[in-house]
């Protein structure tokens, strides 16, 4: 006969005061087989940055580029399928240079050897390292400098 699993409403909200406190769209808690899972809604406004206000010329045509990153992400969808794809293993900020105007750890073209930095994820204000899981050449990078990723999201492809 099954046991009644009792939920503690304190566990919950902790879970939701954590979620709001790092900025988290969700968080899943597991003892034995008692699964709780939280998730947030988040509405995001989108803010094209380093768009010269004064020359309105300028400004159009960065924000049309943007439109059109958008639309060739469109045909990235084929390449998110590739066996080589390396994805994003938590949620934050993935940085693709150890710091601010410093070359990337690679480029598309690159060759790298297994173990070697590719790129940098920030979550809860901790630098986590990715490594290259092989060796091989960057085929394609996924996402720009400074972007936030979530849990699973594609980022670079080493063949």
């Amino acid at each position: 006969m099954a046991s009644q699993l009792k939920i503690d409403p304190e566990a919950v909200r902790a879970l939701a005061e954590l979620l709001r406190e790092t900025d988290l769209t969700e968080i899943e808690y597991q003892v034995d087989s008692l699964r709780i899972k939280v998730l947030r809604s988040v509405q995001q406004a989108v803010i094209p940055m380093n768009v010269p206000i004064s020359n309105t010329e300028s400004s159009n045509k960065e924000l049309k580029n943007k439109e059109e990153d958008v639309h060739h992400s469109d045909s990235n969808n084929d390449l998110k399928n590739d066996p080589g794809v390396i994805e994003a293993q938590m949620v934050g900020t993935v940085y693709l240079s150890p710091g601010p105007g410093v070359a990337p750890f690679v480029n598309v073209g690159d060759v790298v050897e297994q173990g070697q930095t590719l790129f940098i994820i920030e979550a809860m204000k901790v630098m986590n390292m990715i490594k290259a899981p092989r060796s091989g050449v960057v085929k394609h990078i996924f996402v720009k400098d400074a972007q936030p990723v979530e849990y699973g999201d594609p980022v670079i492809i080493v063949d």
